[in-house]
């Protein structure tokens, strides 16, 4: 009977979807190669996955209105993690532990398990007693179709962890056990607690995988743990732990006690949307990790929902980013190679002298784009390096490369009459002799990535079409740019 509740749940869902979403498509702001829901707010990845052939993205989704609110489950496949196909919701709302309006199902993961696709999920609710978050499974037969585990909730918060901060389970199998982490919350400091199991319904506590002594702050959302080469990886978004939106440690992990022993850390992104990346394989063995492009100052306690809740929708998803580990242990982000078949209209200058006067680039439309460069620091002199993006009728996106002060910025303060902020990270430019550069933008994002994909910038910017103009300037000398190529990024969203 419960199952047969989450399917008439799910069909209604569905009827606001199919009645909203052709016009919701033709939003100013909605992006071209970038995922999104058909209609509603998305936010956190769930359940990435390749299963029987295809991709799959599940994803936290209010599918009704362009803000959060009774978080389903949206699904989507494609053979590209590009082109998407989307499937009937995985999960709605339906059960004592996740029917509640300001809970529902919230984030967590995907796994195979017996022939089946597994969902672990958390189920959130309020019966009085304040916010409770459990774990709970479902599965499918086809990987389209979910059904709720009867015997569910299958984990509760643990004796001195807050009922309200017990959450985003990510799922794995190792020797032939199942392995679980998730982020919580003791004596307000984080932790990222590690569960075991056999059969993937019946789970019992191993150990505290690793927890902040305030560093890190009070709650790691969205965990995730994975292997590279001998090293293992725990990435999670922290709250409480000032600008960082989400944060990899690197280090060594011991099966035999569940403990995770890390020495090197590190930003996935200094930008301001960029939050909850989730991680998985590709069949040819890539690890692959996709985020949010918002954050929580979205919710209308800090801001409001942004511009595009008036075109009947918010969230975006960045780019896909390949995960890969350079020798000293610190981690690249770089977007996946695939982007690379959407390319047309390339543009490429061998050499450009960059001095105080503006030299305009060309790239696609100046909207949909990519655009790589080297920067030759061995016969640059200026102090600076200016980029403007997304610039028009008085509004510019300016990210400024600071070679007297080892600074990179990106500044949206004038980008579209919403957006605040400039985001900031260090450039450790000892011994370089260049500078990389790769820069995707889409109709409401810019992402930047420099410094070996190991110092990137992800921002929302809801920029109108007439801001297509794109320049470089240099401040204090000249710039010498090498090996500068321009694409336009055909759409994947109709």
């Amino acid at each position: 009977m419960s199952n047969e509740l989450m399917q008439k749940k799910i069909e209604k869902a569905q009827q606001e979807i199919d009645a909203k979403k052709d016009i919701v498509k033709n939003g100013a702001m909605r992006q071209h190669y970038h995922f999104m829901a058909q209609t509603g707010w998305i936010n956190d990845p769930n359940g990435l996955i390749y299963y029987k052939g295809k991709y799959h993205f599940f994803y936290q989704y209010n599918p009704y209105y362009g803000f959060w609110d009774y978080m389903h489950w949206g699904h989507a496949i494609s053979d590209d993690m590009l082109h998407w196909e989307y499937l009937p919701l995985a999960l709605a709302p339906s059960e004592f532990y996740d029917d509640h309006f300001r809970g529902g199902c919230f984030s967590g993961s995907a796994i195979e398990h017996d022939g089946k696709l597994f969902l672990m999920f958390t189920g959130t609710t309020n019966n009085g007693k304040g916010f409770e978050q459990t774990q709970c499974i479902a599965y499918s037969e086809d990987g389209i179709h979910f059904e709720k585990y009867e015997g569910n909730p299958v984990l509760t918060a643990p004796d001195g962890i807050p009922t309200y901060q017990f959450r985003d389970p990510k799922v794995w199998k190792h020797d032939g056990t199942y392995y679980m982490v998730c982020g919580a919350s003791r004596d307000n400091k984080a932790q990222a607690l590690l569960y075991r199991s056999k059969d993937m319904l019946h789970w019992e506590f191993f150990n505290v995988l690793a927890e902040s002594r305030g560093e890190w702050g009070y709650m790691w959302e969205c965990p995730d743990f994975y292997p590279m080469g001998d090293r293992y990886v725990l990435m999670f978004s922290p709250m409480g732990a000032g600008e960082r939106t989400v944060v990899y440690l690197v280090g060594d992990f011991d099966y035999e006690t569940g403990k995770f022993n890390y020495h090197i850390n590190g930003e996935i992104d200094w930008g301001f949307d960029y939050y909850a990346p989730q991680s998985f394989l590709t069949p040819d063995g890539r690890r692959i990790i996709v985020g949010w492009a918002n954050a929580w100052d979205w919710m209308p306690f800090w801001k409001d929902w942004g511009p595009t809740y008036k075109e009947g929708w918010c969230g975006s998803y960045n780019i896909p980013r390949e995960v890969r580990m350079k020798e000293d242990g610190t981690l690249q982000f770089i977007p996946i190679k695939e982007i690379e078949s959407l390319r047309v209209d390339a543009w490429n200058q061998e050499t450009i002298i960059v001095s105080e006067k503006k030299t305009d680039i060309k790239a696609g439309d100046g909207i949909s784009f990519e655009w790589k460069m080297q920067i030759n620091l061995e016969e640059t002199n200026a102090d600076q390096l200016e980029i403007g993006l997304r610039c028009g009728e008085g509004k510019k996106t300016i990210c400024i490369f600071d070679f007297k002060n080892a600074q990179m910025s990106v500044n949206r303060n004038e980008a579209d009459g919403w957006s605040k902020g400039i985001s900031k990270s260090v450039m450790y430019l000892k011994d370089r002799k260049e500078l990389d550069v790769h820069i995707l933008s889409d109709q409401s994002s810019i992402e930047i990535f420099t410094d070996d994909y190991q110092n990137n910038h992800s921002l929302n910017v809801f920029a109108g079409n007439a801001q297509n103009q794109i320049y470089l300037c240099a401040h204090g000398g000249q710039v010498v740019i090498n090996n500068l190529e321009t694409y336009g990024l055909t759409g994947c969203n109709q």
